[in-house]
């Protein structure tokens, strides 16, 4: 089997209010969808949502970037996903983000030559279950209060907190929203970078007896050498999300004993061939993992669904993305219920796709 095209599409969807973090406010999830098709009829899709503030990628760059993996790519065998990766490394350094595009799509098509839904193509099996949190944006504490009560009052079982630009202010938010929500949902904070090591420090203690599960990234990623420190005076599970991208970044953060948890997100690893090797490290030191994402759509976090049921340390879920966006023109893929459950289609391959129709909507070019 061939690759004997590849089509790339800029991805655009308007969110349904801005999402807000301390590295930013965002309008819409820019993202590119990656295309690829074989001699033999088979399809893959993938999709990224570059991240400018996180892996230095944005909708533009990687659109320019996915030419030169396209043009290395056509006429390679795609069920030999190692040798494909390594050849988008030679091809050009870093740019994880759309990268992990073409890693997606080519699961997508090695999973349905084998005939197996792709989490049991990588191993796994669809033996637990799957629950996303939801995440109240930074701003005006009454305005995350107010999120808060909306997020408990349509039955999510946990809550995402984006804290980071105020450390005295982020102590007030979470406090407000506990007044407000009570104390029996966990909530989950993302500093994003925000605090400084000694501000981590105090805030996290302060916020001992909240409920929280973890804080992901308190303190800025270059200040890794640093992050046992708070790690060790945290009442709090500290998880490395931004100083985590692959599987390198994960061996230097357990050999320095730099937290309990890792963020893996396909934007950051290149995709899924990395994150299992992300996976296997932690296994190997009992580290726990949240499989998250950036704002792709359904396409996206349906990879990340699939990559969830791999591993028995994967504990958390973040896949609340897609519920913010303003369409989703996505066919197939996972499905949300109550509570914030996620359930994954039982068909061979990723399963997620945008029909030709959708896909003719879109600005893209096409390499032979």
């Amino acid at each position: 089997m061939l690759i004997s095209q590849i089509e790339v599409y800029k991805f655009p969807v308007k969110l349904k209010k801005p999402f807000v973090i301390s590295l930013g406010s965002f309008d819409y999830a820019e993202n590119v969808i990656v295309v690829i098709r074989t001699d033999e009829g088979l399809t893959g899709f993938g999709e990224c949502s570059p991240f400018m503030p996180i892996n230095g990628e944005s909708m533009e760059t990687a659109y320019v970037v996915a030419n030169y993996l396209a043009k290395a790519l056509v006429g390679k065998n795609p069920l030999n996903i190692e040798t494909c990766s390594e050849l988008m490394d030679r091809t050009i350094y870093g740019n994880s983000s759309i990268k992990s595009a073409f890693d997606m799509a080519l699961y997508d098509i090695a999973s349905q030559h084998a005939g197996l839904p792709l989490y049991a193509f990588l191993g796994g099996k669809n033996n637990k279950t799957l629950v996303t949190d939801y995440t109240v944006s930074l701003g005006d504490p009454e305005q995350m209060v107010s999120d808060a009560k909306d997020i408990k009052d349509r039955g999510f079982k946990v809550i995402k907190v984006k804290l980071g630009d105020d450390p005295e202010k982020d102590i007030f938010r979470i406090k407000a929203i506990r007044s407000q929500i009570g104390n029996d949902i966990p909530l989950r904070l993302d500093a994003n970078q925000g605090w400084n090591v000694d501000s981590a420090i105090r805030i996290l203690n302060e916020l001992a007896n909240d409920n929280i599960q973890f804080c992901e990234e308190p303190i800025p990623r270059w200040n890794f050498m640093e992050l046992a420190t708070v790690r060790r005076q945290s009442p709090i599970m500290v998880m490395a999300d931004e100083s985590c991208c692959d599987h390198h970044d994960a061996k230097r953060l357990i050999d320095l004993q730099s937290c309990q948890a890792f963020n893996i997100k396909l934007g950051k690893s290149a995709g899924i061939f990395k994150a299992q090797k992300i996976i296997r490290l932690a296994e190997q030191s009992d580290i726990q993992l949240q499989i998250g994402g950036f704002l792709e759509s359904r396409i996206g976090f349906t990879a990340s669904a699939h990559l969830a049921l791999t591993s028995d340390n994967i504990k958390f879920c973040d896949f609340d993305s897609p519920l913010m966006f303003s369409e989703d023109p996505v066919s197939g893929g996972i499905k949300y219920d109550k509570g914030g459950l996620v359930s994954l289609p039982e068909v061979p391959g990723l399963g997620a796709r945008l029909d030709t129709e959708e896909l003719e909507k879109l600005k893209g070019f096409v390499v032979r």
